[in-house]
């Protein structure tokens, strides 16, 4: 089956500063329709580049190289014309900050009639559908915050407006990046009972971005886990959380205080710190902080290993 998105040893870097920052090694990733995938890893593993690359919104200091396909098209060989009318139409995002993601001296109805300029229909239509979404993603009387601006809105109808905003084309592709950043426990519960309700009408894929791993659980049917800019272990949740095989997933899922013993001392930690992106990395990107670690983790990459069905692991300590 043709995957919705995908990419093969996509691989990112800026230059800027007399170096060259290396955020994604050679990522190969797919999302097909009607899953939802996640992509989780700890700040500065290469997420959010990975979801500006699929939206091909990367600055121009990037360097890309790979591929990156839309139904088996190659995005990265389109005009820069061919791109934009992809976005939002076939793939969209849910930005990380709603707060920045919306014009702060436009009121939230007029941004997202504007959303839909590409769309048939009157004005008219178009406030009606933008109105209909508010009520759909849960925001309370829809026609008067309509007329109000960002600011006058709570962190939780931000960050349903800016759902509302993706979901007004009707794209293939949502990707949405930290959904649940800056929220507390309760309004997170009621983003992450959304997201849960979206899967069931999304006919497309919806690919969550996060460091949460409650969130990856709630959500997802696989996962991609990423450190230092390259993906170290892909499967099923059900697979990855109950028999995690990577060192850092594990390592990971050990830090999560859900699945922390309370009461036994202070929180796990992974030691060390993430490699310096500027500086090449020869073997394993987690061979420093890692326990099992041999002088050949540090001189050549590890290959991937295949432990079941759909599950891949790239360590030389893990077998078949």
């Amino acid at each position: 089956m043709t995957a919705l998105i995908s990419t093969q040893d996509l691989s990112v870097s800026y230059r800027g500063h007399g170096a060259e920052v290396r955020a994604l090694r050679g990522v190969t990733f797919r999302a097909e329709a009607g899953e939802v995938v996640g992509i989780v890893g700890e700040s500065g593993c290469g997420k959010s580049t990975l979801a500006s690359a699929i939206m091909t919104l990367l600055p121009p200091n990037a360097k890309v190289t790979g591929r990156l396909d839309y139904r088996g098209e190659n995005v990265l060989a389109l005009s820069n014309e061919q791109r934009r009318a992809l976005r939002g139409r076939k793939i969209a995002m849910i930005f990380q900050d709603p707060m920045t993601a919306f014009h702060p001296a436009m009121t939230i109805g007029r941004q997202l009639v504007e959303f839909q300029m590409q769309m048939p229909g009157s004005r008219a239509e178009k406030e009606e559908r933008a109105e209909a979404m508010l009520a759909k993603v849960g925001i309370a009387d829809p026609a008067l915050n309509m007329r109000r601006y960002v600011h006058e809105l709570s962190g939780g109808m931000r960050q349903r407006a800016a759902i509302a905003a993706a979901l007004l084309m009707t794209p293939d592709v949502l990707l949405a990046d930290e959904p649940t950043t800056a929220l507390d426990v309760t309004m997170e519960a009621q983003i992450i009972h959304l997201l849960r309700e979206l899967r069931r009408e999304h006919q497309g894929t919806i690919i969550i971005i996060t460091h949460h791993l409650g969130v990856i659980g709630e959500l997802c049917d696989r996962v991609y886990v990423m450190y230092a800019g390259e993906v170290v272990e892909e499967g099923a949740v059900d697979a990855v959380y109950h028999d995690a095989r990577h060192p850092y997933t594990r390592a990971l899922i050990a830090c999560d205080p859900a699945t922390a013993e309370q009461g036994k001392g202070p929180l796990p930690t992974i030691p060390g710190r993430l490699p310096d992106p500027s500086e090449p990395i020869a073997g394993c990107g987690f061979a420093s902080r890692c326990s099992l670690a041999s002088e050949r983790c540090r001189v050549t990459p590890p290959p991937a290993v295949t432990v079941a069905t759909g599950h891949v692991v790239r360590c030389y300590e893990v077998t078949p």
